[in-house]
């Protein structure tokens, strides 16, 4: 069986690393003889400083499905070059603060007492370029909750997730979501189990065999088998990991 994690609110805390308790969790679905993939908001560059280096090497979903990664190779789906036309127009027209990530490099122009911030690119992997330099705009995340900004963006062909919490709209092409990435890794809906805590995770719970909702999400919890707390999500990665053993 393959188990799929959503990191930030349903294995990984206020962008800390996974702890020791998540990481012996993993260590028996291992045993167990499952499989662990990755299903993030974050880019692919910035899975690897909340996982130990022993997991560098999973497949990953990034960006809410627009990267992926198998092991060896970073491939992403992109915005269509009339999208990040209308995206740059937006950002100069409106004064918008933004993170807009490329296939590795990416430009910021946000706070910089945003939380985003403190887990970006934190191994300095790669460097905060203009945003005109960036050859493919793979996801963008906008600083603003406007409604008029919002209003824009949906009449524009793309997926929009609103975080009330953090103050941002997040946005990734049009068809993208983490099953999607999921199935371009070959994972085929109903074959896995998923854990997640959010809106984007929604798809992904949507088309799993077993769906464990992390938290109170409303939208999550009346689609999922299973729901739990931050303190329980070891305990019941580890009854399914026996369970499906």
């Amino acid at each position: 069986m393959k188990f799929v994690f959503d990191l930030d609110g349903t294995i990984c805390f206020k962008g800390k690393p996974l702890t020791d308790e998540i990481l012996e969790a993993f260590q028996q679905v291992e045993a167990d003889g499952h499989a662990i993939i990755i299903a993030s908001a974050r880019p692919i560059r910035d899975i690897y400083p909340v996982l130990t280096k022993s997991y560098y090497a999973l497949s990953m979903v990034g960006g809410n499905g627009a990267f992926i990664f198998d092991g060896e190779k970073i491939e992403v789906q992109a915005f269509s070059q009339e999208t990040r036309q209308i995206l740059e127009q937006l950002f100069k027209e409106g004064n918008l603060r933004y993170l807009v990530d490329g296939a590795w490099d990416y430009s910021y122009t946000g706070p910089e007492h945003h939380p985003i911030f403190q887990q970006l690119d934190a191994l300095k992997l790669a460097q905060n370029s203009s945003f005109e330099s960036l050859e493919e705009i793979v996801k963008c995340v906008l600083f603003t909750q406007d409604i008029n900004v919002l209003k824009q963006l949906q009449q524009v062909d793309v997926v929009i997730h609103v975080h009330g919490e953090e103050g941002i709209l997040d946005i990734s092409p049009s068809g993208v979501h983490k099953a999607t990435g999921l199935m371009r890794l070959g994972i085929e809906p109903g074959t896995y189990i998923a854990f997640g805590n959010d809106e984007n995770d929604f798809h992904m719970l949507q088309q799993a065999k077993v769906a464990v909702c992390v938290g109170t999400n409303d939208k999550l919890q009346k689609i999922a088998h299973h729901i739990c707390d931050e303190q329980s999500v070891a305990d019941r990665i580890r009854s399914l990991s026996s369970q499906y053993k």
